[in-house]
């Protein structure tokens, strides 16, 4: 596996610190262009599969914008926006809530379990592929990563 400095072309870098952000943020763009290759054929970006895997995990119940949002990986993703599109593709609904009018709820609906059903082994698959790392280095980097955040 190419090191990034090689796949960057560039000898050196600042300090460990610029070269572990940088490495990351190549990284990221290495893991999305895999993502999008999968999607595209179901017409879904990266941030409509998270509020369909959101909506999922809320076991039949509606969520809020907000939670939604709260929710999301990429925190400068519109929910919003995102909903609106699933919705045009029937993969969610959105109903004004009876208590709050100002409050939306928004459910997946059957065709988006579907899709999900339908992506799931290949997700799976496609994570093996791009993740090079057996299980003891997959625990170490997901406790680095961890750290890092925290």
């Amino acid at each position: 596996m190419p090191r990034i400095e090689e796949e960057i072309q560039q000898v050196e870098f600042k300090d460990l610190h610029h070269k572990a952000v940088v490495n990351l943020l190549y990284t990221h763009s290495y893991l999305v262009t895999f993502q999008n290759a999968l999607f595209k054929p179901y017409d879904l970006s990266p941030e409509q599969y998270n509020v369909l895997r959101i909506l999922r995990g809320q076991g039949g119940k509606p969520a809020t914008m907000a939670a939604i949002q709260e929710r999301m990986l990429n925190k400068m993703s519109n929910a919003s926006r995102l909903v609106d599109k699933l919705e045009a593709k029937c993969l969610v609904k959105r109903e004004e809530c009876p208590l709050d009018r100002r409050q939306v709820d928004v459910e997946i609906t059957p065709k988006g379990l579907e899709l999900l059903g339908i992506l799931e082994s290949q997700i799976m698959e496609i994570n093996k592929e791009m993740v090079h790392l057996d299980e003891k280095e997959l625990l170490l980097l997901n406790g680095l990563l961890d750290k890092l955040r925290g």
